[in-house]
């Protein structure tokens, strides 16, 4: 409105946004969101698969996939992460537990996969989607994280360079999108792109914000005048932030030695910067909570051990000097510090539920409440999901151990957020009425 366009779109001044950033990125096709890759990754699910058809999904996606489950009816089959159980924390699962699944549910209409994770590591994108297409299956991959990826070569390969059908990518997060933009990307000729758009039509607003537009438009133009320059620089910021962060008494910070190599992850990104904070008698909560209120930093991430912080192509001397000089105020007043969390982290294995219901079936399921130490047992009925990063410890359909129910409820105690929850205390959890 107002001269950009006029009222039939005859400008067709979006439409050659979106082609710009998919020349920008080597897509065939983009679409632009102003309501998150939440949005999109639904969009992707109901794309591929339909009510009653399998979809294999990592088990550690994000909670905007389970959403996508409720929605559309679809079936999960549930791929295993790999579970790092000296470090506590999941990486993405590999190609090999995707053929299987695949071997085990040659019905399934394709595959989804989160990466880079929250922590910053990466799946070999390039073996998964090569097993994907030899079953003429396709490839979702969630990038949320990925947005810089395509702009620099030292970066982890990113999803449409790997051969994946469609991804989904937050703008907002390691680009210099507004909140809520999201671009998700097309191509090959495994998913329609008239059909990606109608599902998307389904979720989208219809009366999307121009200035969400105008940023995404802004930023690819930057990344491709000069995103390369841009990225040679923070890489090379990140190594020396790194470096002087691991000099710091009762800290580490993690990296590809730590996260990568075999039953690990492939790759992770440089520019996550995931600390270690167990060696100064604390938790990532706490700390989390005692960046913000001394330094006015907000952390990405934050877990019973850890936190985590990006850098961007927005960084600079500036914004990393501040950063390090809170950790190293941290490390001074250790003493003071709480005591870390009391959180009853179960084994990977005891972590994993049975899937008992559709999860549509049971969130719209008659319900009870019931006190969480009488849940146990019982078929969840609602998302219970630590956040940040997002991703469920329990979704809809899967039948709740006193284990689970314990680590949810002690990390609670311990400064776990979890927001979706009828009850963010946990007393109570939502439940499937008459199962037992």
């Amino acid at each position: 409105m107002g001269g950009l366009d006029d009222r039939r779109s005859s400008g067709k001044v979006l439409e050659q946004a979106e082609q710009l950033m998919a020349d920008a990125v080597g897509a065939k096709q983009t679409f632009f969101s102003t309501c998150g890759s939440s949005l999109s990754v639904k969009a992707a699910m109901l794309a591929v698969a339909g009510p009653g058809e399998k979809l294999l999904i990592g088990r550690d996606a994000h909670k905007s996939v389970v959403a996508g489950l409720v929605l559309a009816g679809i079936r999960p089959v549930w791929v295993e992460p790999q579970w790092d159980e000296e470090l506590h924390l999941a990486h993405p699962p590999s190609p090999q537990a995707f053929a299987e699944a695949f071997d085990e549910h040659p019905d399934a209409r394709g595959a989804l996969v989160v990466t880079p994770t929250p922590y910053g590591t990466c799946t070999d994108l390039a073996t998964l989607a090569r097993i994907c297409h030899e079953r003429g299956k396709p490839l979702i991959v969630d990038e949320a994280w990925g947005a810089h990826l395509p702009f620099h070569p030292d970066l982890p390969t990113w999803a449409m360079d790997a051969g994946a059908d469609v991804c989904v990518t937050s703008i907002h997060k390691m680009g210099s999108g507004l909140e809520q933009s999201s671009v998700f990307h097309l191509q090959g000729d495994l998913v329609q792109p008239e059909l990606l758009k109608e599902r998307a039509d389904l979720f989208s607003t219809t009366s999307p914000s121009v200035l969400v537009y105008a940023a995404l438009d802004g930023w690819r133009r930057q990344m491709v005048e000069h995103g390369r320059a841009m990225y040679d620089r923070v890489l090379e910021l990140a190594e020396k932030v790194r470096s002087r962060i691991e000099a710091v008494e009762g800290l580490h910070v993690h990296g590809r030695d730590d996260f990568c190599g075999p039953g690990r992850a492939f790759d992770a990104d440089p520019l996550q910067l995931v600390v270690d904070v167990s060696a100064l008698g604390t938790g990532g909560y706490q700390i989390a909570d005692w960046l913000r209120e001394h330094h006015a930093i907000n952390v990405g991430l934050a877990d019973h051990r850890r936190v985590g912080v990006q850098l961007t192509h927005a960084d600079d001397g500036q914004t990393t000097e501040a950063l390090l000089a809170a950790l190293q105020d941290l490390s001074g007043r250790a003493t003071e510090l709480p005591p870390p969390p009391h959180v009853e982290l179960p084994s990977p294995a005891e972590l994993r539920l049975e899937q008992a219901m559709v999860p549509r079936e049971a969130f719209f399921a008659r319900i009870d409440h019931v006190p969480w130490q009488q849940a146990a047992g019982r078929v969840v009925a609602e998302l219970l999901t630590p956040y940040p990063p997002g991703i469920p410890a329990a979704l809809p359909g899967e039948r709740l151990t006193e284990k689970v129910l314990r680590y949810l409820h002690s990390g609670v105690e311990g400064g776990m957020v979890v927001p979706d929850a009828a009850d963010a205390s946990l007393s109570t959890i939502r439940v499937v009425a008459g199962d037992r």
